[in-house]
């Protein structure tokens, strides 16, 4: 029997509620997650520690948080999103998706600019800096700007530092963030904009700068149950996500835990 840890922040009242009042079955449950790309990492290792302690089975669905909310909108079978972004969330609640009262902020991030190959040269990123000299004939991978969250805090800080328009030709649109890391890491772009937490232990990369936090707006990681879910293990799982054990592994991967 999994034992709910320790919820040491608010907002989860209803969910805890929920989950005790839910009849305790004997069989192992299926818990699906619908996550944003740059939690795999971290979130596997969450995961395998529940299914450990439980006995349940947590299945974990990885991609842009755009595609997925249309997803999830669009009638996809999913207990538990985590998103990237508060506006793809925002959409999820507005379609009547979210469980009431089980939605909190779970995680933040940084934003940063990554070179292909280890010990390339640090990059100042001031306001009009000559990003489109570095690049050279090379590509800006980036996540789509118009739907993926990392591609549209990118675009924002691109746009708000004065150097987009000068590089917005040279972009390479990827589906999510780890593609667009992915071509950083292939050297088919030798830069890329992706998450702080991307890069932490990626050996083939480089993090040549870090963009100011007043370039974006805040990277913001909303969690919540939703009406699909039916099992204890749902409730328990999204707990889980919050528990001191959960915590050390976000931050071992770069993430920010927010309170």
């Amino acid at each position: 029997m999994f034992t709910l840890p320790c919820l040491h922040r608010p907002g989860l009242a209803a969910v805890v509620a929920l989950s005790l009042a839910l009849p305790q079955q004997a069989s192992a449950e299926e818990v699906v997650v619908f996550a944003a790309a740059s939690l795999k990492n971290a979130l596997d290792a969450v995961a395998a520690d529940y299914e450990a302690a439980s006995g349940n089975t947590v299945v974990i669905s990885y991609a842009g948080s755009n595609a997925l909310a249309k997803q999830i909108i669009e009638g996809a079978p999913a207990d538990i999103f985590v998103s990237a972004a508060m506006n793809w969330m925002d959409e999820v609640e507005k379609a009547g998706l979210v469980v009431e009262g089980s939605r909190h902020d779970l995680l933040g991030n940084t934003l940063v600019l990554v070179a292909h190959g280890k010990g390339a040269s640090p990059v100042e990123i001031t306001q009009g800096f000559d990003l489109k000299a570095l690049l050279g004939d090379g590509k800006l991978a980036m996540g789509m700007v118009d739907s993926v969250p990392a591609g549209q805090y990118g675009k924002a800080a691109l746009e708000a530092l004065g150097v987009w328009a000068a590089v917005e030709p040279s972009v390479a649109q990827a589906e999510n963030v780890r593609a667009a890391l992915a071509l950083v890491e292939s050297g088919e772009a030798p830069l890329g904009i992706v998450y702080g937490s991307d890069a932490v232990s990626d050996d083939k990369v480089s993090v040549v700068a870090t963009f100011p936090d007043d370039s974006h707006k805040p990277i913001v990681y909303p969690a919540a149950l939703l009406t699909s879910a039916v099992d204890a293990a749902d409730t328990e799982f999204l707990a889980a996500l919050q528990s001191d054990a959960a915590d050390a592994k976000f931050k071992a991967q770069g993430f920010q835990v927010l309170p």
